[in-house]
């Protein structure tokens, strides 16, 4: 199946779109979606992440055309495709609820969209063949769908979407009624075959561990606007906020005030400690500002930067879980394979300690 490839992958372009909807409780307009302007490359895995009612979905229905942008335009492939009903638009959705047809089997199902495109039998038949193999469902093709799983129900939808080789493959929340074993296995194999075949996939979650697992790049949205746009390394290291902080993992924020700034560096006074950090941030003495921590970059030791004490000590096999009081804040921290450690009690005064380019300065 190697040589199976997408025809060429197509770019989507929101150039300053907006959905207004009206409040049915105050009859208010308001913005769903307000001047979301982003560049999709061709071929990329590409997630849009945040909140219910963060505009998430709105978006991607305004991409497949069940939604029509009340300001902007839509592009695929360079073509503006506003004035296009959903069929006439190069892209294929997948669904949170499958939309299977129950009185079809597994094979109807994946050639139904193919039927309406009057494709040859012969050319159906080697098609949904292929693509079944892809989905790993050969050999289920008499099956009706109400005699599947969860996951192979999934797959046959996902089958339905690829046959019809879309420019732009969209997904809406796709996992949300698989079980959480099944969730990390189907994520894994729709980012197998995205990159097998090169399409371009807009993925819509709500799940922070599912965009970081399968996204090249993470649309971080909040309130119908995006709040931060970036790789998944990017957004989890270098959040541009605190909601993208908090949004994206777990975090721990020191407050303080800048003592001083060098070239690359600064130093910010945490209860009376200056605590070095790596920033690029244009930042002077005085400024307030919030170191954040993740909690796997923070050691616990009776030395250290910055003394604590322990709130909380919980062994969870692969990590010990520890709650740390600094100050009035308090600080968790994930100590990784904690066999060959000192563990430390709740009540002990201890010390935390971090690389400064583990630190990030918001």
């Amino acid at each position: 199946m190697a040589d199976m490839r997408a025809k060429q992958p197509k770019g989507v372009k929101l150039d300053h779109i907006s959905k207004i909807y009206k409040d049915p409780k105050t009859g208010k307009d308001f913005y769903a979606v307000h001047d979301v302007d982003l560049t999709i490359e061709p071929g990329t895995f590409v997630t849009l992440l945040g909140p219910s009612g963060c505009g998430k979905t709105t978006t991607l229905r305004m991409i497949a055309g069940f939604e029509s942008p009340d300001e902007g335009e839509i592009y695929l492939g360079g073509e503006p495709i506003n004035a296009l009903t959903p069929n006439k638009r190069d892209t294929a959705m997948v669904f949170q609820s499958y939309a299977l047809f129950p009185h079809y089997n597994v094979f109807d199902n994946v050639a139904y969209g193919l039927r309406l495109r009057k494709v040859s039998k012969d050319e159906i038949q080697k098609r949904v063949t292929e693509i079944l193999k892809l989905v790993e469902l050969s050999g289920m093709e008499q099956r009706m769908t109400n005699q599947l799983s969860g996951g192979q129900q999934q797959r046959v939808a996902l089958a339905r979407a690829l046959v019809v080789e879309p420019g732009v493959l969209l997904f809406d929340e796709p996992l949300s009624n698989l079980d959480a074993k099944l969730r990390v296995q189907m994520r894994t194999e729709i980012r197998r075959i995205q990159q097998q075949l090169g399409i371009t996939a807009v993925y819509v979650t709500h799940d922070q561990s599912e965009a970081m697992a399968i996204s090249d790049n993470i649309i971080l949205m909040k309130k119908g606007v995006i709040a931060q746009m970036g790789s998944p390394t990017e957004i989890y290291y270098h959040p541009n906020s605190e909601f993208v902080a908090d949004f994206i993992g777990e975090c721990n924020f020191l407050k303080g005030t800048v003592s001083a700034v060098r070239s690359g560096e600064a130093d910010v006074r945490v209860n009376g400690v200056d605590l070095t950090v790596v920033t690029d941030k244009a930042v002077k003495v005085g400024d307030e500002g919030e170191i954040v921590l993740r909690p796997e970059a923070i050691v616990l030791d009776d030395k250290g930067m910055l003394p604590c004490k322990v709130e909380l000590s919980c062994f969870m096999g692969s990590y010990q879980n520890y709650h740390v009081r600094v100050g009035d804040t308090l600080v968790k921290i994930t100590d990784n394979c904690p066999i060959n450690k000192k563990v430390f009690d709740v009540g002990e005064s201890v010390c935390i300690s971090f690389d400064k380019r583990c630190a990030h300065l918001l």
